[in-house]
């Protein structure tokens, strides 16, 4: 019955079907053959995951994050990054990896950073004479790094699934998003000194430029600096925190920044409730089928299988990693969390494998994938805006590939990289 879901799901998602209902529809089998359960606990499940206190933290943070995007932050950002990188060669790539590490605080998606970027810096590299690969590629695989900052809602999400402490996980994902913009800056320094693009400023910047445009950044920079002393503390939860950061965003908008009208407020409801409601959907209607694959005993196939091949910890956790970076080329992060989380969480916690770790590198592998061909979403969106061939952009990002890989495999072999902070923070 789980392979006649499968083929059923991949069959929906070629004609077109939004996702949500394709995962409903894969589910249909193993509760329609009186194998498993009656489909009265598959509307169980869908109505019950509505009920979650912890999942409450999606809608909040997408809110705040589209609140703190109309506010002007944004830009304030650019200009911030700009005087602390502009300087280097590449400069204008530089900023666009800088950035991202600064917006994850804000927008807490990948996808839409690219966008964001695509929009803001994109043309402006092209202009200067970045080819067209070279834009795509930074401005695609530094959005990575968004996924890793609080409040990051693949981890959040993840969180959820796997029953694992959304507090730690967004705490662990900072040094790894630390890594990952140095290894990205380093590697666009060489890349821009070997191509021969110019920084986006001649001269180093001066104090004064750097405290004028660390005071225009102010509010937004100590947003995630909050969410870090409010966890540490026990002052707040994930959702709580996600419920403080609509009022903070309001405030900054109206009252600091002054750039949020009522016209704004209204534009960002009805954004919010789009993004709201496609996060949302795919989260209530992946909960059958979750159940399906767990009560067919799918993790403990899957183990078997490891043990059939006698894996031992560290080659099966580097065994999924790479199922999962096939996994991200073909599908979209968070659903790829929710359906593959019940899958592979049981195998490897046995093993002895922190959740805590295992999180933070699914939901970076995952968002990576998006940047992938066959159908990497963030790919597509970045080419599109950036008018970027598919292929130009594959051959001209593979060594941001490369580079993210060795990344992953330093976090992978050095859990501390991960686990320190958050086990530092919250005991």
């Amino acid at each position: 019955m789980i392979l006649l879901g499968v083929a059923l799901f991949l069959l929906a998602v070629a004609i077109g079907l939004p996702i949500a209902f394709s995962l409903l529809l894969a589910a249909v089998p193993a509760f329609l053959s009186g194998e498993y359960l009656p489909v009265s606990i598959a509307v169980q499940k869908l109505v019950g995951v509505t009920q979650i206190y912890s999942l409450l933290a999606v809608p909040f943070f997408v809110f705040a994050g589209n609140i703190m995007a109309a506010s002007g932050i944004a830009t304030r950002l650019v200009n911030f990054s700009n005087v602390l990188v502009g300087w280097m060669a590449g400069g204008l790539a530089q900023v666009s990896v800088v950035l991202s590490l600064l917006m994850g605080g804000i927008s807490g998606s990948a996808v839409a950073d690219a966008a964001m970027q695509s929009r803001l810096l994109g043309p402006a590299m092209i202009d200067e004479g970045y080819s067209k690969g070279f834009a795509a590629g930074v401005v695609a695989y530094s959005s990575i790094i968004t996924s890793t900052i609080p409040p990051s809602i693949g981890l959040i999400v993840f969180g959820f699934i796997a029953n694992v402490s959304i507090g730690k996980l967004l705490l662990a994902g900072i040094v790894p998003g630390i890594i990952l913009t140095a290894a990205l800056m380093i590697y666009t320094f060489l890349a821009a000194r070997h191509h021969g693009y110019a920084a986006a400023r001649e001269t180093l910047p001066t104090r004064h430029e750097v405290w004028t445009a660390f005071q225009s950044a102010f509010w937004a920079l100590l947003f995630p600096v909050l969410l870090l002393v409010g966890f540490r503390f026990g002052f707040v939860t994930a959702t709580e925190a996600g419920a403080c950061a609509i009022f903070y965003s309001l405030f900054v908008g109206v009252a600091i920044h002054r750039e949020l009208t009522w016209k704004t407020i209204g534009e960002v409801i009805s954004k919010s409730l789009g993004d709201i409601g496609m996060i949302m959907l795919i989260i209530i209607m992946v909960a059958p089928l979750s159940h399906a694959i767990v009560l067919a005993n799918a993790p403990q196939a899957i183990e078997g299988l490891f043990n059939a091949i006698s894996a031992g910890p560290t080659a099966t956790l580097l065994l999924v990693l790479a199922f999962l970076v096939l996994a991200g080329a073909f599908m979209e992060a968070t659903v790829n969390v929710l359906l593959l989380t019940p899958l592979f969480m049981p195998i490897l916690v046995a093993q002895g494998l922190d959740p805590v770790q295992f999180g933070v590198l699914m939901v970076v592998i995952l968002t990576m994938g998006s940047n992938t061909p066959p159908f990497g979403v963030t790919m597509f969106t970045v080419c599109g805006m950036l008018k970027c061939g598919i292929w130009q952009y594959a051959r001209e990002s593979l060594p941001f590939l490369l580079v993210m890989l060795s990344v992953f495999l330093l976090l992978a072999l050095v859990p501390e990289l991960i686990l320190w902070l958050p086990n530092s923070v919250i005991h």
